[in-house]
């Protein structure tokens, strides 16, 4: 029996989100094991999924005649999308499906919307209200990016645990150890040196536990926390007055700088040249980020919670963020035990190298063909 896919490709955009990456690798790569691949976007077909990475072009205004033919021939396009979705396997690999893709596949990254509402705007928790559960029931199966969450998918939505299957995600090839003299320039840019930095590369929001690290970086003592400020990237998401207080304040003493977001040709190398890698998040779906800094070579302290341990795969530093004593210890141990950085270096590189897009394509096409 042939296998013909559609894969929903509604996460690309120019600066692509964990899911967009995602999106992104499994467009460049189920069609070499499909019969036939079509990419659909919010009602349309797709032919190039590579144009929707390009900045937009403004569109022109459409002539009235144009709209109203083009509404009153809508009917026939809509037919023709639900003919050719009743002979694909739809996947939504970003948490819906649409009616016609009934009997298909959906990836739920994490339950964060329900678990943690209010790190959501509000369009998103309207659109889940609205569609989740309507997916749900459409779908045949369900992936998820660890074990760990599809447990905690198969608890929440009742859901027998064969219909789930987790499939991991991975580091992009960018992400790789390299030597000073790659990323001098870059760090310079930043006025960062070589291995004299930590890095969190996160949303300050209040899963992710930003305070505590900050309070915990503020508690080691003042020559460990000089010689290894703390640099935090990604968006500012909920910087909560505490949390601008903190980093105003350890800015001011020099021990830690919000570099706000990254350009996508400049993280991986960020990630290469720092010392240590810190990613205290109490809830993921996944946590790319400690594995992209595990594949660059970097040791990684993780909170032991949620699916971290089982990513990390005993590679990592497990802290209690919430015990900020016992947090800012383990952080002095990271930077300064020689022999735990070069175990976690070398474990770490095994682990991360573990991962890999072409087998998140690999697995995510054998669960096709297991329920066609």
């Amino acid at each position: 029996m042939s296998l013909r896919v559609i894969l929903s490709v509604e996460a690309l955009e120019p600066r692509l989100s964990g899911i967009g990456r995602y999106s992104w690798e499994l467009a460049q790569r189920i069609g070499q094991s499909v019969d036939a691949l079509r990419f659909y976007r919010n009602g349309e077909w797709i032919e190039d999924p590579a144009t929707l990475l390009e900045e937009p072009v403004p569109r022109k205004r459409r002539h009235k005649l144009h709209r109203m033919i083009r509404k009153r021939t809508g009917w026939l396009r809509d037919l023709q999308q639900a003919s050719v979705m009743r002979s694909h396997l739809f996947h939504g690999p970003n948490y819906f499906l649409p009616a016609a893709g009934e009997g298909g596949v959906i990836t739920i990254h994490d339950l964060s919307v329900f678990r943690y509402p209010e790190t959501h705007p509000q369009a998103r928790l309207q659109q889940f209200e609205r569609y989740f559960r309507l997916s749900v029931e459409r779908a045949a199966h369900f992936i998820t990016d660890s074990e760990t969450t599809r447990a905690e998918v198969a608890d929440f939505l009742s859901l027998d645990p064969s219909r789930v299957t987790a499939v991991p995600l991975a580091a992009s090839t960018a992400f790789r150890p390299r030597v000073a003299d790659e990323v001098a320039s870059a760090l310079a840019r930043y006025d960062l040196g070589y291995r004299g930095y930590a890095l969190c590369v996160s949303t300050v929001e209040p899963r992710k536990r930003i305070t505590e690290l900050l309070r915990a970086w503020e508690s080691l003592p003042p020559a460990v926390r000089t010689r290894w400020p703390l640099m935090v990237t990604g968006g500012a998401g909920w910087l909560s007055d505490s949390v601008r207080d903190l980093m105003d304040k350890g800015a001011r003493q020099g021990w830690v700088r919000y570099l706000g977001f990254v350009p996508d040709e400049d993280l991986p190398l960020l990630y290469a040249g720092a010392a240590l890698f810190v990613y205290p998040s109490v809830y993921e779906g996944f946590g790319l980020p400690p594995v992209e800094a595990m594949a660059s070579g970097i040791p990684t302290v993780v909170s032991n919670a949620s699916c971290l341990p089982e990513v990390t795969g005993g590679a990592a530093m497990l802290v209690q963020p919430e015990d900020v004593d016992g947090f800012a210890r383990h952080l002095e141990q990271a930077l300064t035990d020689d022999a735990w950085r070069a175990q976690a270096r070398e474990v770490g590189l095994a682990v991360a190298g573990g991962y890999g897009w072409d087998r998140c394509a690999r697995e995510t096409v054998d669960i096709y063909r297991r329920i066609t």
